[in-house]
């Protein structure tokens, strides 16, 4: 895909000239973990002031201290799920839940409800006369089924050694061995699937700046140009 604009107006100025009609556009952003979703919502965030609803931070505010999901959490799993402070131990979670699929299906039971209503009622919230695009970070949009809040689908994706390279670099107290990753990994539904449905791809297997072309080419594209296979 080409870049269609080489100046990248801020959404001050609507993205759009004179000849173009406002359109109102809810982005629902995703793709594999590690694969580069938050380096593409910082960049629409900070570059084109795009409000940015992001569903792991209210995923978090679901498992917070005292709240009824990490309760029933701590009911199912013991005393172990939990730090010293009282707060959600994610390692330990984690241990359980991307080793057996059963318990992963439990607990996006009862985490996704949650970042539903609260992404819906941020999204009624926001000013769409002034903010006619809004983007929304949901790495699990088609598995949590929530593609219904969205106008287009843009999955950034790259490859596993890559995906797998990152992880690992994030991962600063390794904790999480190479078969861990990979469990984390296969727990989404496959990346090849998730292209296969999407509006705007968006490979990041090289730089930053060539990853930032691709947005700017699809943002001054509506509607997007759903790619063929």
């Amino acid at each position: 895909m080409g870049n269609l604009s080489s100046s990248n107006p801020q959404v001050g100025d609507h993205l759009l000239d004179s000849t173009h009609p406002l359109q109102q556009r809810t982005i629902g952003l995703t793709g594999g973990i590690g694969m580069g979703k938050t380096t593409a919502s910082n960049y629409l965030a900070n570059h084109y002031h795009f409000p940015v609803l992001d569903a792991d931070l209210y995923a978090r505010d679901a498992v917070t201290k005292g709240t009824k999901i990490l309760i029933e959490i701590q009911d199912r799993y013991g005393p172990s799920v939990l730090l010293p402070n009282g707060q959600l131990n994610r390692t330990r979670l984690g241990e359980i839940v991307f080793t057996c699929q059963t318990e992963l299906l439990w607990l996006e039971k009862q985490i996704h409800p949650y970042v539903r209503d609260r992404m819906m009622a941020d999204l009624t919230a926001i000013d769409r006369l002034q903010h006619p695009i809004v983007v929304i970070v949901v790495p699990l949009l088609f598995e949590a089924r929530m593609t219904d809040l969205v106008s287009e689908v843009w999955v950034v994706y790259c490859s596993r050694p890559r995906q797998i390279s990152r992880l690992q670099q994030r991962d600063t107290h390794g904790q999480m061995s190479v078969e861990q990753i990979q469990a984390r990994i296969d727990s989404q539904m496959a990346i090849v699937e998730k292209i296969r449905r999407a509006d705007v791809i968006l490979e990041n297997n090289t730089t930053p700046t060539a990853l930032y072309q691709q947005i700017d080419a699809a943002v001054h594209t509506f509607p997007p140009a759903r790619p063929s296979f």
